[in-house]
């Protein structure tokens, strides 16, 4: 590891790709913990989250539990990969609503894992949260989606800019898939091009591939698009 140990933390572990997340990264003989608003079965380590919490004291009680599950010990990476998916223009009357549920369950994670890093990430490590290419332009049908990822864009951002309060020489990233193939997503995209979707198993392989070799991530604050056409994915910075 370049930060000198096997600990990570998959915030997010009990969804679809923070899941299988969890699942690579054990085999690959890392110590995984997940957070998440419920356990993850196959996880040690199970921090959870109460989601009817302010961001203040949700923040805080999560960074009370890491530190227990830690103990003395710091972490290689946090990938923060927490977050759904809900629409609505400007019309629409669970707008609003579906907003707030997108920054509770985007941005609220993002920002948590920042903080999470302050405290408990080693020197040289990484942090990785998920945006989305569609919030590099305009989501007229999706408002409250297209805002609180373009939020965890800019964040990313200033996660890398100076003075960010991180351990020395932490390199944050953005993924931004168009479309993970999700068994969800397949149950209410049933007619879409599945092609075109970026399989949980690649991203899983490249998250796993920044944490260990430094020299392979994008420059720090990237917002990495994952590009997929005929089942095969590359990355765009």
């Amino acid at each position: 590891m370049t930060s000198g140990n096997n600990n990570v933390l998959v915030y997010g572990g009990k969804g679809a790709l923070g899941s299988a997340l969890v699942a690579y990264l054990q085999k690959q003989q890392m110590r995984v913990v997940s957070v998440d608003i419920m356990p993850n079965e196959d996880c040690k380590d199970n921090v959870l989250v109460d989601p009817s919490m302010d961001l203040q004291p949700q923040g805080y009680d999560i960074e009370k539990k890491v530190g227990q599950v830690l103990g003395e010990e710091k972490l290689s990476a946090i990938y923060c990969v927490a977050g759904g998916w809900a629409g609505g223009n400007a019309n629409d009357d669970d707008m609003l609503k579906n907003a707030e549920l997108m920054i509770k369950q985007s941005l609220y994670t993002s920002l948590i894992s920042a903080r999470l890093a302050a405290k408990f990430l080693a020197p040289n490590g990484l942090v990785v949260l998920t945006g989305a290419k569609a919030s590099l332009g305009g989501t007229s049908f999706m408002m409250g989606y297209g805002a609180t990822k373009a939020a965890v864009h800019q964040l990313t951002q200033s996660m890398a800019a100076a003075n960010n309060g991180l351990p020395e020489n932490t390199t944050t990233l953005a993924i931004a898939p168009v479309t993970l193939d999700t068994p969800m997503n397949r149950k209410f995209m049933a007619d879409a091009d599945f092609t075109t979707w970026t399989s949980l198993e690649f991203v899983c392989e490249l998250l796993h591939e920044w944490s260990t070799a430094a020299a392979d991530r994008p420059e720090s604050g990237s917002i990495v698009q994952l590009i997929t056409k005929d089942n095969e994915t590359r990355c765009e910075v």
